[in-house]
């Protein structure tokens, strides 16, 4: 399958990335590579995961966010939004609802 992310699911990323760049020297890099290596699994495991709001939510091995996607055609997973895991649960509904 091939991977398509979408500028709502880039801007989520760089978010993350400032944010954990603020906790500590290095660990918004290191919340950027674990974010795209858990991306990068969908390749392989795209489809596996529970669906949660209508999306496949994926998530991170390392952060406490998650990866929602769907699936196109069985062939392409497109990335919709990366979030964090620890929002009110009504904001996470509302990111996903925005197009």
């Amino acid at each position: 399958m091939k991977i398509k992310i979408l500028i709502s699911a880039v801007k989520d990323l760089e978010a993350g990335r400032l944010f954990y760049e603020k906790q500590g020297e290095s660990l918004g890099n290191y919340f950027f590579d674990t974010i795209f290596s858990d991306i990068d699994s969908l390749v392989l495991f795209g489809g596996i995961h529970s669906k949660i709001y209508g999306y496949h939510r994926l998530l991170s091995s390392r952060f406490p966010y998650a990866i929602y996607y769907k699936i196109e055609n069985k062939k392409i997973v497109t990335v919709w939004r990366i979030l964090d895991c620890r929002k009110d649960p009504k904001k996470i509904v509302l990111a996903l609802k925005k197009k």
